[in-house]
């Protein structure tokens, strides 16, 4: 790939395979990936849904260690990310200091360690392996230099139309999902594709792969997205960054290609 220009961003999707309930190794992983992605000159880096902890986590660690955000690996994270100068997209489940009711959550962090903003997942099923999550009520564009405002999707909120076109009418510039969306009968079929069509925003999608103990996500696939197309599709079966370079001028794939860096 050619040195990123002012007018581009440089997009790394750590299409990861995170091990249900291992913390300590999930961690180490994402990590890991951030330092990779950043030395191969990511400005934005984004995560898989439910990445610290696997998809199906619950019955092997429970949920009393989900904590109000920002944490001390949050905070880590934070640090990490003022230190690469990178803006890092971080799935993450966290507990609402009010409330005390869990959500399953995605983070952006910006280059001088802030945290910038969060979204709750608001179709989280309330059955099986989400059923631990309460949905959240609301999706409000963040900021994630160098846009004044990003949306951001968790999963099955591709579903509802309204979603994605609500963050359109609060000024959006572009979509950013994390993902646990296995193939077949209830895979993706079309959703992301939709989400561009009826928004004209651009989307990025970051899956994950590998197995968890109630699926296998190993053909799953990081999706670019523009005007109801797919324009990238990626997929490895184990964990691997994909680079894509995007010109902010043309809102546009600079290439129609990208990089692989597997860990």
């Amino acid at each position: 790939m050619p040195p990123m220009a002012a007018s581009s961003l440089r997009i790394a999707f750590l299409h990861l395979a995170p091990t249900p309930g291992d913390l300590a190794g999930n961690r180490r992983l994402i990590d890991t990936a951030i330092m990779q992605a950043a030395q191969a000159g990511a400005n934005w880096i984004l995560t898989p849904e439910l990445a610290v902890c696997g998809y199906s986590f619950v019955d092997r660690i429970g949920t009393d260690w989900i904590a109000p955000q920002p944490d001390e690996w949050m905070t880590q994270m934070g640090r990490l990310a003022s230190r690469l100068r990178i803006t890092l997209f971080l799935a993450v489940p966290e507990q609402d200091l009010r409330t005390k009711q869990l959500h399953n959550s995605l983070f952006v962090i910006t280059p001088d360690g802030r945290l910038s903003g969060a979204h709750r997942k608001i179709n989280s099923l309330r059955v099986g392996s989400e059923a631990w999550s309460t949905p959240g009520t609301e999706a409000i564009p963040i900021p994630a230099a160098p846009l004044d405002k990003v949306g951001l999707l968790i999963c099955a909120d591709a579903y509802s139309p309204g979603i994605a076109d609500s963050l359109r009418r609060q000024g959006a510039r572009m979509l950013v999902s994390a993902a646990a969306w296995a193939p077949g009968f209830h895979g993706p079929n079309g959703e992301w594709e939709r989400c561009t069509r009826d928004t004209g925003l651009p989307l990025f999608v970051c899956n994950r792969t590998g197995p968890d103990l109630t699926m296998d996500f190993t053909k799953a696939e990081s999706v670019v997205a523009k005007d109801g197309e797919r324009r990238l599709s990626m997929s490895a079966a184990r964990s691997t960054i994909f680079l894509i370079e995007w010109d902010l001028l043309r809102q546009d794939l600079a290439a129609p290609s990208y990089q692989r860096v597997e860990l």
